[in-house]
């Protein structure tokens, strides 16, 4: 796999890994991550014609893959996407839920009650539904890992971004919740807070072109510069494995300092 520059070790080897919101930017760099590190990849997602792009990509390398599109939205989606799993594969060990994006931005009292709940369905109501069905399958399977991708929008404030920040904490309680009531039953559950990260919405927000190297992506953070999506998912490769069977509940900061200021 192209991803073993970046320190992949197989430490998810023959694991059945669901990715939500995997066909670009940070959920397609986790998918081709973990089947780097030997999982097989369940990645799900609107855009077919990424996700099945996605999923050629990673058994032209050598691995293992299914493409199930899904709106997470959903929750009949959610539901078909890992019942899909467990059909092709026999189980699932892990999942990811990566959906999320700005719906609502200005200030609070001009945000108009149809944004407010897209942007909570999107950003929250999502990672519910994927708890609610991931959960269940992965003890099924005699226990795993779940990570919820909360950003720093989740523990700190955005101004003229409520709704966003609102579903965001709403994540990380979610977790933590989640994280307590399937401990005993084998299950661990962490929430990520990432910063700003060189994906393709980022540098349209910036108006950066692509050929931009990512190390010359500006942000407000300590380091002075935004995440390579890779930087993410090797995180999340800890998170699933057995190396961090002793972390659950936390919101695990991957910001640049930015949450530390």
């Amino acid at each position: 796999m192209s991803d073993n520059q970046w320190g992949a070790t197989a430490r998810l080897k023959s694991k059945v890994v669901m990715v939500v919101g995997a066909t670009s930017g940070i959920g397609r760099a986790i998918s081709l991550r973990a089947a780097a590190e030997g999982a097989i990849v369940v990645a799900t997602g609107r855009r077919a014609d990424l996700g099945k792009g996605l999923a050629a990509d990673i058994v032209a390398s050598g691995g293992q893959a299914l493409f199930v599109r899904c709106d997470a939205t959903v929750e009949g989606d959610v539901a078909a996407a890992v019942e899909a799993a467990a059909a092709e594969f026999g189980r699932l060990d892990c999942a990811v839920n990566n959906v999320g994006g700005v719906v609502a931005a200005g200030p609070l009292d001009r945000i108009a009650g149809d944004a407010w709940r897209a942007e909570l369905d999107l950003n929250l109501t999502s990672v519910f539904h994927g708890l609610k069905h991931q959960l269940p399958a992965i003890r099924a399977a005699g226990g795993g890992a779940v990570v919820n991708n909360a950003s720093t929008a989740g523990v700190s404030a955005v101004p003229g971004l409520a709704a966003y920040t609102a579903a965001k904490h709403g994540v990380v309680g979610l977790t933590r919740s989640a994280a307590l009531e399937w401990a005993d039953r084998g299950v661990r559950v962490n929430a990520l807070v990432t910063g700003n990260v060189d994906t393709p919405l980022y540098r349209r927000l910036l108006g950066a072109p692509a050929e931009l190297p990512t190390h010359e992506l500006s942000a407000p953070n300590p380091t002075g510069r935004v995440a390579d999506p890779r930087e993410i998912a090797g995180l999340v490769a800890y998170l699933l494995s057995d190396e961090a069977t002793f972390i659950t509940g936390a919101a695990l900061p991957i910001d640049g300092g930015a949450t530390a200021q």
